[in-house]
């Protein structure tokens, strides 16, 4: 069977930006409440950044060094940059006229403008003109541009205002930066019920007259570059990985310029002026409608009081009884314990650490941290461990991309404090999220283990749906300790008892379970494959999926964001379905579900099926063997597989078409399925 027709494979860029794409669905769909509207624009703008920042960053030095070698789709890097460029040209279009033409007077309709400087009444003007006066003027410092004082360096993601200026006929260029130190979007008094706001570039520009005094304006452009933030980092040479990410990071702001945006009411000569500055094509060029850089409105979001009515009904996450702080080790030393985030209190998983931090019959405690947020009491908690005597192991992962400082900050109070701290393993990430406490019982030495689909973060735990599983089954607890050996000291990693772990593990683990399915369904037996991830990328794995399906394995899968295999396609993938869901949660679960002739295995972990998840991470997946667990496992899929009102189901042409909507929410059926389960004991 021949699988490399392009026409069997999405590009991977393409399809993310499809994933983009319907997030911006839920920002134009008026049936999402309207500040969760303004949530999800926020939310593209800020996708898109990290999209410039690694990917088309990526693309553009592939290009630079020659490299022409089509992808599994045929697009080669110079058509993938074309492609991409004219597929977000077309989003931020549409994100913009769903931003001015529908939101925005939403807004204003429920009382909250955001005015421009010349829709101000007298009092709202002279309230801004003290405040330019007192706040804002001190801390601007126009740059002026002539042969004397060159154009100045704009630092990634920083938005700003280039003034053309004039003097007894002579023209003159400078650039004003808009201070990231004050807030950007200012509230004006409203004499009425409502709110009113200003964007701080809107007070600058109209303001201008008082920073070049003497001198007339006559042209003004508000614009904002992307540069290329990916690191380099070559671990071979690196002496100390810590010292380099830190030297990294530091340089990011000075990558290579990958985007501009500018505002489209700004006077050509200006554009052009930039554009020229800053060498940067007409295909890397977005003029924008609008407020540059849209993701300041999650803030914002945030920021309005009241209209409770204009958000998502609140969920309050769910406790877990048997979960409490003082009861843990009880608890789990029983049975294991399946928690489903954000329905159920991530609080279950600090109430397992403080009790280990003052548990004397703690020896040790071994954690991976991939993200976490930035007063983590995780980490304050391993902190008071160390300090309490306990043996504390924390692997830090410092290329956690765009986290990195972060975590650099945490490592280094770790250390501080007496912990043990890795900070990664040379050539690979750690993405697992595993907990191992070791303590002393009456019978010897006992393991508790928690693993998870999602970070130790308590602030993403509210918004991210993600699984974890307490347990102290001894199989699990003597893999964890092998992989902790593994990550901290020099020993081979052991054949695991129950664990996949990547490199390798994962996708011969994953290979194994589906040749298993093919040989079922070649004999008459029960086969079939249901599997719920972020992203499938990975060309080998989805080869093997072809293959799974030409045998008549019926498989079904909820992919979140990037897929590039095609489902439908006559003789190829043809018992393959494929559904995205894109809702009020970031969907971050990941679940693996095997027919198995009748005797269902799951999986649940940390991977995606992406290469560098199967290749080059340090990824885990672990088996939920309990009847009750791996029923509710099985719910959940079920659940998420009869959902409607979010759902986009991936055709065979890579494109995707919404589902029709019957007021099944996903995120409401699961807050109220959770909800059962723990009033009935089930969990």
């Amino acid at each position: 069977m021949n699988l490399d027709k392009p026409t069997y494979y999405t590009n991977r860029e393409l399809s993310w930006l499809e994933f983009n794409s319907r997030v911006l669905e839920e920002a134009i769909d008026e049936t999402v409440p309207l500040l969760e509207r303004l949530k999800f624009i926020s939310i593209v703008s800020s996708n898109l950044d990290e999209f410039f920042m690694v990917r088309i960053a990526g693309l553009k030095e592939q290009v630079l060094a020659g490299f022409s070698t089509p992808d599994a789709a045929g697009l080669t890097p110079i058509k993938q940059l074309k492609l991409t460029s004219i597929r977000i040209h077309d989003m931020t279009a549409l994100q913009y006229k769903c931003y001015s033409d529908d939101i925005l007077p939403s807004l204003g309709n429920k009382g909250i403008k955001i005015l421009e400087y010349n829709e101000l009444d007298d009092i709202q003007r002279d309230y801004i003109e003290n405040y330019f006066d007192d706040i804002i003027l001190p801390v601007l410092t126009p740059m002026a541009i002539d042969a004397g004082r060159p154009f100045p360096f704009i630092s990634n993601k920083s938005v700003n205002i280039a003034f053309m200026i004039e003097r007894n006929g002579k023209k003159n260029n400078a650039i004003v930066r808009v201070p990231n130190v004050i807030p950007r979007i200012i509230k004006v008094p409203d004499g009425l019920t409502g709110e009113s706001y200003i964007f701080i570039e809107s007070v600058i520009t109209s303001m201008a007259s008082l920073l070049f005094k003497g001198f007339n304006i006559i042209g003004s452009a508000c614009f904002r570059i992307t540069r290329d933030a990916d690191l380099s980092i070559e671990e071979d040479d690196a002496s100390d990985l810590l010292l380099q990410i830190e030297q990294q990071v530091k340089e990011r702001q000075w990558g290579s310029p990958v985007r501009l945006e500018i505002s489209r009411n700004s006077d050509k000569v200006t554009r052009d002026f930039i554009m020229s500055a800053l060498q940067i094509s007409e295909d890397d060029t977005y003029y924008i409608d609008g407020p540059i850089d849209l993701s300041e409105m999650m803030s914002f979001s945030y920021r309005i009081e009241g209209h409770d009515e204009l958000r998502y009904k609140t969920q309050i996450p769910l406790n877990t009884p048997e979960l409490e702080a003082g009861h843990m080790f009880e608890a789990i030393s029983k049975r294991d314990y399946l928690v489903h985030l954000p329905y159920q209190s991530f609080d279950c998983v600090l109430n397992l650490l403080d009790e280990a931090a003052d548990d004397p019959d703690v020896l040790a405690i071994k954690q991976v941290l991939y993200r976490v947020s930035g007063d983590s009491p995780v980490v304050k908690t391993l902190i008071r461990a160390a300090n309490n005597g306990k043996q504390v192991t924390v692997l830090v992962e410092l290329k956690a991309r765009f986290d990195e400082e972060n975590n650099i900050t945490w490592a280094r109070r770790l250390e501080h404090a007496g912990c043990h701290v890795v900070y990664g393993i040379l050539g690979l990430k750690v993405h697992s999220k595993v907990l191992l406490i070791i303590r002393k019982e009456p019978d010897g030495i006992k393991r508790y283990v928690h693993m998870a689909s999602g970070n130790y973060n308590d602030k993403t735990a509210r918004l991210y749906t993600d699984l974890g599983f307490f347990t102290s089954r001894e199989s699990i607890g003597a893999d964890a300790s092998s992989l902790f050996n593994n990550l901290t000291g020099y020993a081979i990693l052991p054949e695991m008892k129950k664990l996949a772990v990547s490199p390798d593990g994962i996708r011969n683990f994953l290979c194994k379970a589906i040749d298993n399915e093919i040989r079922n369904a070649s004999e008459g037996r029960p086969a079939g494959i249901r599997i719920k991830v972020n992203s499938m990328s990975d060309t080998r794995m989805v080869r093997k999926f072809y293959e799974a399906s030409s045998s008549g394995v019926d498989i079904k899968m909820i992919v979140r964001g990037i897929c590039c295999l095609r489902p439908g396609i006559r003789k190829i993938s043809s018992t393959i379905e494929v559904k995205s869901i894109v809702g009020r949660y970031l969907e971050h679960s990941r679940i693996y579900y095997f027919e198995n002739g009748g005797n269902p295995v799951v999986y649940v972990g940390s991977a995606d099926m992406m290469s560098r998840n199967l290749d080059r991470r340090v990824e885990t997946l672990f088996p939920v063997e309990s009847p009750e667990l791996k029923k509710r496992l099985i719910d959940i899929l079920d659940i998420q597989w009869a959902e409607t009102d979010k759902t986009r189901w991936l055709k065979s042409d890579g494109k995707y078409s919404k589902a029709e909507k019957t007021g099944k929410e996903v995120h409401v059926e699961l807050y109220e399925y959770n909800k059962s389960i723990l009033e009935n004991g089930s969990f």
